[in-house]
């Protein structure tokens, strides 16, 4: 059919595990954006969800990293942290092995994506699955950018790989969403954790609304890493939305919550 949503969203285990923590006014506002982000997926009646989201050392590890990878297995399971820290309870989550294979098979024409039928679900995935989809009513194909061990794939293969998820999905009958999970700005397990540079959160933003190709890949690591945190490395997960949707897009939540510890984000863009 085609790809009938794309979203992207925070995904920091605090959203869950510290909700009580954080001032009232800003985590029920992220709360609700989340809420309406749900109601946005749930209407365009996808046949399955694509999860992007960042390989946290979940699945694979530097003995073998892949750029990206995707999930083929029949069903998931997570969160593999500890259900009482994230709050967020294990299950078992349904996939599409045979429209993964179909979407892996397309992607491979241009892009090498790795693919697993064997994943577990860590906090990048099951926080985005707790508000998205409550109820495990969806078929979910998760997939992996990595952003974590360098070397990084160079920000212009990661749109790339977002026009690959573009062709692949607009190749299948099903009705394919897409939410793209990750940072932006943070600065996880380290010192500086709750760090949050809103500024340069909000510059990139501003050039992922406009769908600014250039203003996006012009970014470096060496600049994100400095302004962004290790954890700004995520941006990797919004671009490859931006090139898979192609138009613009709308920020319908977006506040630095430092014990959540990275700059909260909801929007969706728009697709054509």
């Amino acid at each position: 059919m085609s790809l009938v949503f794309v979203g992207v969203c925070s995904h920091a285990p605090g959203i869950t595990g510290r909700d009580e923590r954080a001032p009232s006014d800003l985590r029920d506002g992220l709360y609700a954006a989340f809420g309406d982000l749900r109601q946005r997926l749930h209407a365009a009646r996808p046949d399955a969800l694509i999860v992007v989201a960042a390989e946290h050392f979940a699945n694979f590890f530097m003995d073998n990293m892949p750029a990206y990878a995707m999930g083929m297995a029949e069903t998931y399971s997570g969160p593999i942290e500890d259900p009482d820290w994230l709050r967020i309870s294990r299950r078992v989550v349904r996939g599409a092995p045979d429209l993964s294979r179909r979407l892996v098979t397309e992607i491979l024409e241009t892009v090498d994506i790795a693919y697993a039928e064997e994943w577990r679900f860590d906090h990048g995935i099951m926080v985005p699955l707790h508000f998205l989809d409550p109820d495990n009513a969806l078929r979910i194909i998760p997939a992996n950018i990595n952003c974590q061990g360098p070397p990084l794939t160079p920000l212009s293969r990661v749109w790339a790989f977002g026009e690959a998820l573009r062709r692949a999905a607009d190749a299948v009958p099903e009705r394919i969403a897409l939410v793209c999970t990750g940072g932006i700005s943070h600065w996880p397990a380290t010192p500086d954790s709750g760090r949050i540079n809103e500024v340069w959160d909000r510059e990139f933003l501003a050039r992922w609304t406009r769908n600014d190709r250039a203003g996006l890949l012009g970014y470096t690591d060496a600049e994100t890493y400095a302004k962004a945190g290790q954890g700004g490395f995520e941006i990797r997960t919004f671009i490859a939305a931006a090139a898979a949707a192609r138009g613009t897009g709308t920020v319908h939540y977006y506040q630095p919550i430092p014990i959540f510890a990275v700059g909260c984000t909801v929007a969706t863009m728009e697709i054509v």
